[in-house]
């Protein structure tokens, strides 16, 4: 078989695979204190490998194969925190290819033990910050190739249409009393996300403005403020970890486009993992951190909304399930040994959807922006 020959089964494989899977629901979450503003959830948790990074994945993978770059028997390396990871193992082992993940040390082990349920091998790296270079060495090594998620997701998705998250949520919301959202909001951990529903509601004409929530330990809301002031943004960058898995980063990575984001909020992990408690609590099911940092920012679009008069819709991503978290934020014990205070943040969430005002955060927008 030829190179052409294996890249074109390989292709058919994940479009195979792509046609079995039905599409994720929109879930609407009550929001009490709010009332005119309807809130939805795009439940990202019920892709075959358990969150939004499936989608990343399999289009990081149709874009190594259409580039010429997989290679039958090669191995694929991939620096991730874990649930792009996870995606990644599943397509790689759907081709017949060795999958590494290269991941940081304080990955949840619930985490790890899916990367290796799908066939793939983790190496751990101590900080957050070397593991784009780890994974470089790695494919030097082995004759593979580094997905590189951080650098290609923004270009990887064919942001037009292809059922993209941006297309299925219109679809979806076409029948509900406000079908146009108000504000989409996501969180940063490519920026690939948000650079897809910022290109998707220009390229559609549509109003909604995109809404990004970054975490505390996180340099994505540092750099878009520099951008929006004209000063240099790219080379931002800090040493910690975010302890919000999935999200945030130490750099600002080549994925993030700060003109496809109209507003970012910084938000303090305290208040992301309350939010992600009242958010489990009303669903009946456990989310993962990164779905209470969306929904703080869900949260602060809806004050906004209620102190301009305005109603309509917020849509937000659920991105994953908290099954991944029993050994950290579910653990009683692991709030305490980070330094994170749970009944004031409990109680500040639970103002704010009861229609009280959130503790401040530090917010910036695009110049014109509503």
């Amino acid at each position: 078989m030829t190179h052409r020959d294996w890249v074109a089964q390989a292709i058919r494989k994940i479009e195979a695979d792509f046609n079995r899977s039905a599409d994720t629901h929109l879930i609407p979450l009550s929001l009490p204190g709010f009332p005119g503003i309807d809130i939805y959830l795009k439940d990202e948790s019920s892709h075959p490998t358990g969150s939004l990074k499936h989608r990343l994945a399999r289009s990081l993978f149709l874009y190594a194969l259409a580039n010429g770059w997989l290679r039958e028997g090669a191995p694929v390396i991939e620096a991730s925190s874990g649930s792009t990871a996870v995606s990644e193992a599943y397509f790689a082992r759907l081709l017949g290819l060795p999958f590494v993940a290269v991941i940081p040390a304080s990955t949840s082990p619930e985490k790890i033990a899916a990367i290796e349920f799908q066939g793939g091998r983790c190496q751990l790296v101590e900080r957050a910050c070397d593991l784009d270079g780890a994974s470089h060495r790695l494919a030097r090594e082995t004759g593979g190739h580094f997905m590189d998620q951080f650098t290609y997701a923004e270009r990887a998705t064919d942001w037009r249409a292809n059922n993209n998250i941006a297309e299925s949520i219109f679809k979806q919301m076409a029948l509900e009393p406000h079908p146009v959202p108000e504000w989409i909001v996501c969180s940063p951990g490519t920026g690939g996300t948000a650079a897809t529903l910022g290109r998707y509601v220009r390229y559609r004409c549509h109003d909604t403005r995109i809404l990004c929530a970054d975490p505390e330990v996180s340099v994505f809301f540092d750099g878009y403020r520099e951008a929006l002031a004209g000063r240099p943004w790219r080379d931002i960058a800090s040493t910690g970890g975010s302890r919000v898995e999935g999200i945030g980063r130490p750099r600002v990575e080549p994925s993030f486009i700060p003109s496809c984001v109209d507003a970012m909020v910084k938000v303090p992990d305290a208040l992301s993992l309350a939010a992600m408690r009242h958010v489990s609590a009303t669903l009946g099911r456990r989310v993962g951190g990164s779905t209470g940092t969306n929904f703080v920012g869900v949260l602060a679009a809806a004050q906004r909304m209620r102190a301009a008069g305005r109603g309509g819709s917020i849509v937000t991503i659920l991105c994953d399930s908290g099954e991944r978290y029993a050994h950290s934020y579910y653990d009683r014990a692991w709030y305490p040994a980070h330094g994170i205070d749970t009944v004031q943040a409990d109680a500040a969430i639970a103002a704010a959807v009861a229609g009280g005002t959130l503790p401040a955060l530090d917010c910036v927008e695009l110049a014109g922006g509503g």
